[in-house]
């Protein structure tokens, strides 16, 4: 068990102190939501969690396998839904992982990422797009 410690600052600011490392992040509402957009909104922190979570398991999966991925990046691209209530309606994950594209271990690292904690917490509605770019 983990926990945080919120706070809400005002002016639509929030703060997460994460308990056994002590580190904060904020968050701020977006522009389009009467934020501004200074710092990640919590949708955004959820969308990269996705990325941020594959990339951990990844590297879980490759460390095991004794397969260096330093190196590996990504991008994350949050959208949310035009209809209400407010909800993230896609999230897309563009990862580059300095391997070659017929590297052995490519199956078994695509489908470690793809079973990491965030994407099966996250509900069935929201759209994930996964998109791989093998690069070594």
């Amino acid at each position: 068990m983990v926990e945080a410690e919120i706070v809400y600052q005002g002016e639509l600011r929030a703060s997460a102190k994460h308990g056994p490392s002590g580190a904060v992040v904020e968050t701020d509402a977006p522009v389009d939501n009467h934020g501004r957009g200074e710092a990640f909104s919590p949708t955004d922190l959820c969308a990269a969690s996705l990325g941020l979570c594959m990339l951990t398991i990844l590297g879980i999966a490759a460390g095991k396998a004794r397969v260096d991925i330093s190196g590996s990046r990504g991008r994350v691209t949050k959208v949310m839904s035009g209809e209400l209530p407010r909800r993230i309606a896609t999230i897309s994950v563009d990862l580059e992982i300095p391997l070659p594209p017929d590297h052995l271990s490519r199956a078994d690292l695509e489908q470690a990422a793809m079973s990491c904690p965030v994407h099966h917490s996250l509900h069935p509605d929201i759209e994930k797009v996964i998109n791989w770019q093998w690069t070594g």
